[in-house]
Order: structure tokens, then C-alpha cells, then sequence
């Protein structure tokens, strides 16, 4: 009964809270989602990547938010000035549903020789409504409460905005804003609020010896009086294992670990990893969650360099 009534109650508050703000997503593994967030870091990193994360919010809780996140991008440096992808993520908490699509590009400008100037652009489309079959609304003119939505959806357009700066010293620095626009969904009382991130990281190279190194990111999120950030640690093996802390405040701490296995498709190189976490809940929920699961997957393909090509003219032979 107590978990029935916190479900209905975290159902309920999801939908007071979103009425006036979109409630941006919490991924323990924001390291491998950056795209999302911050446009301006697509296709930085090198190569094609397709990455999926699983997030299983407060274990055993009915109603507790469910959420995938899917991003792909690519580097097409080679080709052109560009990086382009694509993310789409679904998050459902209670009756409440979300469905976001975006597509992402990134103009990388060289700064000298002190690295990389990513500004991106992501448009897309923002979907937003219930989904109950039991749940049956009021028929009657007399009954119903404008109050209450009714089962449906409705869909708007979603823009976001960034800068993503990669040095070339193993570090990065980003500040991005997301839902620029603040749709609106009138039929359901809801409107999107622009939030604003702030990120960073730095990869101290072979600090524990040869091949060990320690990974340090960190993500703030901020909206009109509210502000959270995620600061996680990995420490990384020969660059194929690694395991680390995240703590969020006011929310969770969680221990995460995961492996990357390095491939060979032919002349080109990929790799294939996979990682996992658990969040240990730190508020109220505490005493009747489970905590949170989050598993993430993710596959990189190196586009070979073309052969150079020679020639000389018959002149000079």
C-alpha cells in the first residue's frame, strides 16, 4: 500500500512540476551523452558512434520514471567541416509520457593550437502527453475538470544550443541551453522551460602508472532556482576497463563499472563497450526504493583514412 500511494503521489507531483518546467533527464552515465544536452559536441570525438542508455529510476516504485536515450553522430571532419547526429529519447513517469527527436550539428572551428570550437545546433520535436487504458476521464460537461488531461499527446518544436570547446591538452569545456524555445502544450497544461548546462572534463594520462588513468567529468544543470550537478571519477585501465563513482546532490550516489573491447572490420577499426550502475538514492525515496539501474551501451567505427596517392610527371621521371 505505502509503495502504491508514493507511486500515485510521484506520478501526481510529475505533473505539478511539469506544468510550469520540463524536467530534464538525470543519466548517471552522462559521460557517453553529451550530444543531447550540449549540440555543439557532435561529433568531436572521432569516428562514428551509436550509444544506448537504459535507466530504471527508484527499482520496485510503480510509476517511477523509465527512460532510453538513443544518440548516434559522426565525425565527417574528413569530408567536412561538420559533425551531425541524431538523439531520440522516451522517458515515462506515471501516466505522463515524453518523446523527444532531435537532429544535431556542430561547425568545429579551429582556436590556434589550443584545440577545437564546436557550435552546434539542434532542432527537433518534442512530443508530450498520457497514455491509460484504465484510466477512464469523466464524459459529462458537468464533470469534467479542465484541470485534468485526458488521454492523448501533442507535439511541438524543440531547439537547443551550444558551445563545446576540446583542448588539445585532454580536456573539455562546454555550455549549452536546451528547449530554447519553452514550447507550449496548452490542452495540457504544460510548457517546456529552458535549462542551461555547464560541463567539463579532464583525463589525467598514465597518473597511476602506465596505462591507468583517471577520468574526471562534471555536468550542471540550471533552471530559475533550481541547480544540480552530477561529478563522477573512472579510473580506466589500458583504456578497456574502467570503474568509478558519480555523486548527484540532494539525490544519489551511484557505483559504476564497464569494459571496451577493442575490433578490426576489415582496414578499419571499431570498438564495442558496455557499462553498468547503481544509484544508491540519498532522499526521502530512500527508504522504500531500490535504488536505480542504468545499463549502457555503445559501438564506434573508424572511417579509414584514404591512401594517399602519388604520381609524377613525365617531365621529372
Amino acid at each position: 500500500m505505502k509503495k502504491q500511494i508514493l507511486a500515485l503521489t510521484v506520478a501526481s507531483l510529475g505533473f505539478i512540476t511539469s506544468a510550469t518546467a520540463q524536467q530534464e533527464k538525470l543519466l548517471t552515465h552522462f559521460i557517453f551523452d553529451k550530444m543531447s544536452v550540449n549540440p555543439g559536441s557532435t561529433g568531436m570525438e572521432e569516428g562514428i558512434c551509436a550509444t544506448m542508455i537504459y535507466r530504471n529510476q527508484w527499482d520496485r516504485v510503480a510509476g517511477a520514471p523509465n527512460s532510453v536515450l538513443f544518440n548516434a553522430e559522426a565525425n565527417l571532419q574528413q569530408f567536412l567541416p561538420a559533425g551531425i547526429g541524431i538523439s531520440l529519447y522516451g522517458d515515462a513517469i506515471g501516466y505522463q509520457r515524453q518523446t523527444n527527436a532531435l537532429l544535431n550539428y556542430s561547425y568545429p572551428l579551429a582556436i590556434g593550437d589550443a584545440g577545437v570550437l564546436g557550435i552546434g545546433v539542434g532542432l527537433g520535436i518534442m512530443n508530450f502527453g498520457f497514455n491509460n487504458n484504465s484510466w477512464v476521464p469523466p464524459t459529462t460537461p458537468v464533470a469534467q475538470d479542465p484541470s485534468i488531461p485526458t488521454i492523448g499527446s501533442s507535439t511541438a518544436l524543440d531547439i537547443n544550443g551550444g558551445l563545446y570547446f576540446k583542448g588539445t591538452q585532454g580536456y573539455y569545456v562546454g555550455i549549452s541551453s536546451t528547449h530554447i524555445n519553452e514550447a507550449a502544450f496548452k490542452n495540457y497544461f504544460f510548457s517546456s522551460k529552458r535549462h542551461y548546462f555547464l560541463m567539463a572534463g579532464k583525463k589525467l594520462k598514465d597518473l597511476f602508472g602506465d596505462g591507468m588513468d583517471l577520468d574526471i567529468q562534471v555536468l550542471g544543470r540550471f533552471v530559475p532556482n533550481k541547480f544540480s550537478a552530477d561529478i563522477n571519477a573512472r579510473f580506466i585501465y589500458q583504456d578497456m576497463f574502467y570503474a568509478g563513482l558519480t555523486f548527484r546532490n540532494s539525490d544519489a550516489t551511484a557505483g559504476m563499472a564497464g569494459v571496451k573491447w577493442p575490433l578490426t572490420l576489415g582496414k578499419a577499426r571499431a570498438n564495442v563497450g558496455f557499462g553498468y550502475s547503481y544509484d544508491f538514492t540519498l532522499n526521502q525515496l530512500a527508504t522504500i526504493s531500490k535504488g536505480t539501474h542504468e545499463v549502457v551501451g555503445k559501438f564506434c567505427y573508424f572511417i579509414p583514412k584514404p591512401p594517399k596517392q602519388t604520381s609524377k610527371h613525365p617531365r621529372w621521371l
